[in-house]
């Protein structure tokens, strides 16, 4: 477990949390990072841009003029990529599917990975408790203002796009509308956390530190734990293998 130190809205130290390590001590994983951050989004991705062939332009049904003797080029159709007006070559179709696979177990770990990441690099600050009686874009910049005060958070405060994600355990109506006005801060809940989100914001809050790490706990559980990885396995059956090789090398000896 690993310990790290809880604040309140106004910056006031209030206690410390203990960290699953399984989730906010692993280490580096680049190649990890790269696939399931290039995974996910790709399939966010959403084809706009469209082209038309030859065969999607209208008209061009008839050919210009007659193969020979006019001393002019041969063309079967004026809407030829060739010809202006004409059909585009090899161009962007919005029916092409960029989408990418991208397994369970590697997408949590990815997540747990960049958590890590965040709170080695000390840019994970955890608030206790967050909570707006109603909507309010003044009370959330003083809370920000405040917070930016904590030693190595100072550039929460700026303008800077993508600095904030705040994540709460639960829906936050109020909290939600009253940051809506800022350009640099996201609010989501932790369930919806992903790697993409945590490496695109420079800051990480969290709300409610007991209940988020909770379920990010029992995600890790559900995800990770539940089975062994094919590495793990394939060690087992090695143990496995060599003491049975053993045990009948000593059965041969005792024949003998």
């Amino acid at each position: 477990m690993i310990k790290a130190e809880t604040y309140t809205v106004e910056a006031k130290k209030a206690g410390a949390i203990e960290l699953p390590a399984d989730v906010f001590a692993l280490p580096w994983n680049a190649a990890l990072m790269h696939q399931v951050v290039v995974s996910m989004q790709a399939n966010m991705r959403t084809p706009v841009a469209h082209t038309k062939s030859r065969g999607d332009v209208r008209g061009g049904g008839r050919k210009p003029w007659r193969q020979k003797g006019t001393g002019q080029a041969r063309h079967g159709s004026i809407r030829s990529p060739l010809w202006k007006g004409g059909g585009v070559t090899f161009g962007p179709r919005n029916e092409k599917d960029f989408s990418k696979s991208i397994n369970k177990k590697m997408r949590a770990k990815a997540l747990f990975v960049a958590l890590s990441k965040k709170l080695k690099d000390g840019h994970i600050l955890f608030v206790e408790s967050m909570v707006f009686g109603k909507p309010s874009t003044a009370e959330a910049k003083k809370v920000i203002t405040l917070l930016s005060t904590v030693k190595g958070f100072e550039g929460m405060n700026t303008k800077r796009r993508n600095s904030v994600l705040l994540v709460t355990a639960g829906n936050e109506p109020a909290l939600v509308k009253s940051f809506n006005n800022f350009g640099n801060v996201e609010v989501d809940t932790v369930r919806n956390l992903n790697p993409v989100d945590v490496l695109k914001y420079k800051y990480l809050l969290v709300v409610s530190p007991k209940e988020s790490v909770r379920i990010l706990e029992e995600r890790e559980k559900k995800v990770l734990g539940s089975k062994k990885s094919v590495s793990d396995t394939r060690d087992e059956k090695k143990t496995k293998k060599k003491t049975g090789v053993k045990k009948a090398a000593k059965k041969t000896v005792a024949k003998k």
